[in-house]
């Protein structure tokens, strides 16, 4: 019986260290096989020290987002198909593919502090591990409910959709371990009737979503110990007439400087917009948090986009992702190109 046991736990020992090393090997492919060439940056800021942010940050702070964007591709998938339908690994394979060539192009950008490469690191193997028991579950007895279910949603199937949807928009502007799980979970139960699936995804995602409940607990406490990031900017633009920007919400204006204007600026979603509308009023940006590159988002119709650190097709949708790194002092000519032309605006990366 002892011996019976021994070999048990020397099996369940030996397949979660090959679950261990198999989760991090895509970090030691991006530590070791994605090094960029270091250039000296030269570039002297017009900040005071106290206002900048490290520049690499634009281009790592893209990795969060990837997870953002594989929520509301999962939740575009699911409104008409089912959960086996959204490619999983896919999703984790343009994590670490996007990763590696933002690894690359940020040696040139300052390099990668420790601590940001460590929450990227953190944050893509948890999302890995994520997605392959959602994978291991969706791709076995979920598919098995949904062909004895028929081709029509169950009302599970259609809560779930458009819980995901709320889930994915809420994350655009707000941590995701803010999210209310356990009123999803209850909406769950209360919407549930007496059909097989309904029963089923009751029990999956009630289990899903109080996972992420307790996980979310641990998560919050852990930033209210450290501190949350700081939620705005400092900024020094240009214009014919600025006095607009007094009434914009979400902008505070410093004063004026021997190269432009002085402002601060809420970050995240919220700047994006701020700066589709200060482009088209003829604003431009000389500096923002003491550096002088940025990344933007595009989404367009087309594969190929010159000067993309990477691109790829996003699930659920018929079009395509660009990550593009601009000059600052470019970056609002770019934002009026596109919003002249057919590809779409979706982020521009602060620091």
């Amino acid at each position: 019986m002892i011996r019976r046991l021994g070999k048990w736990l020397l099996r369940i020992a030996i397949s979660a260290a090959f679950l261990i090393a198999a989760l991090l090997l895509p970090v030691a492919w991006v530590e070791f096989g994605c090094r960029g060439d270091t250039v000296e940056n030269s570039y002297t800021s017009l900040l005071p020290p106290e206002h900048h942010r490290a520049e690499a940050r634009t281009l790592l702070t893209y990795p969060e987002w990837h997870i953002v964007h594989a929520y509301d591709d999962y939740a575009r998938v699911i409104q008409t198909d089912d959960p086996h339908d959204f490619g999983y690994f896919r999703a984790v394979r343009t994590y670490w593919s996007s990763l590696c060539a933002l690894k690359k192009q940020a040696a040139s950008h300052w390099g990668v502090d420790g601590e940001t490469k460590q929450l990227v690191y953190v944050i893509g193997v948890s999302f890995t591990a994520e997605l392959a028991l959602k994978a291991a579950y969706e791709e076995t007895i979920g598919r098995v409910f949904t062909l004895l279910r028929g081709s029509v949603h169950a009302p599970l199937d259609d809560l779930s959709a458009s819980q995901a949807a709320d889930y994915a928009a809420f994350l655009q502007q707000v941590p995701w371990y803010k999210w209310d799980f356990d009123g999803d979970r209850s909406a769950l139960y209360l919407a549930a009737t007496d059909a097989l699936r309904d029963r089923e995804r009751r029990f999956a995602l009630g289990a899903e979503y109080g996972a992420k409940a307790a996980y979310a607990g641990v998560i919050s406490a852990a930033v209210a110990a450290t501190g949350a990031d700081e939620l705005t900017l400092r900024m020094i633009v240009t214009g014919p007439d600025l006095r607009f920007l007094n009434g914009l919400e979400g902008i505070a204006v410093i004063g004026r400087t021997d190269k432009g204007t002085e402002i601060e600026t809420i970050r995240y979603r919220a700047l994006t917009r701020l700066l589709a509308v200060m482009a088209g009023r003829g604003v431009d940006v000389v500096e923002m948090a003491g550096n002088d590159d940025i990344m933007l988002t595009v989404i367009s119709d087309q594969a190929i986009m010159n000067g993309a650190i990477f691109s790829f097709a996003r699930q659920g949708y018929r079009d395509y992702r660009h990550l593009l790194l601009v000059k600052l002092p470019d970056l609002m000519d770019q934002l009026r190109a596109i919003a002249a032309g057919p590809a779409q605006l979706e982020y521009v990366h602060d620091y």
